[in-house]
């Protein structure tokens, strides 16, 4: 996978609002908000999208949710709403897989 600004931010070559880190991901602030609480959680492994992912990702994506949610509760979020766009038709910009964790107002449904 080439480089990309998450894996720049992984190496510490770019500085993030780093809210938790492990051995496996870490999560950051979004630096365009959507929400009044709004933080990516990626994985340290480069996996370009979703689609991507493969049989042995399967712990490392279920990983990725429940350090979601465990920020989100940490971050003070008793709701929020998680978004993992895949490919360029569904608005992901950085092909870097990552969880969008979004809370602290209303959601419509279906979303945007």
């Amino acid at each position: 996978m080439a480089e990309t600004l998450f894996s720049k931010i992984i190496d510490r070559e770019i500085p993030a609002d780093i809210i938790f880190e492990d051995d496996q991901c870490l999560a950051f602030r979004d630096i365009n908000p959507q929400a009044p609480t709004h933080f990516l959680v990626i994985p340290k492994k480069p996996i370009a999208k979703l689609s991507d992912a493969e049989e042995a990702d399967q712990a490392l994506l279920g990983h990725l949710l429940l350090v979601a949610s465990r920020v989100a509760e940490q971050e003070g979020l008793a709701d929020f709403r998680l978004n993992v766009n895949n490919g360029a038709g569904a608005s992901q910009t950085v092909f870097h897989l990552h969880v969008h964790v979004l809370g602290g107002r209303p959601f419509s449904w279906p979303p945007g």
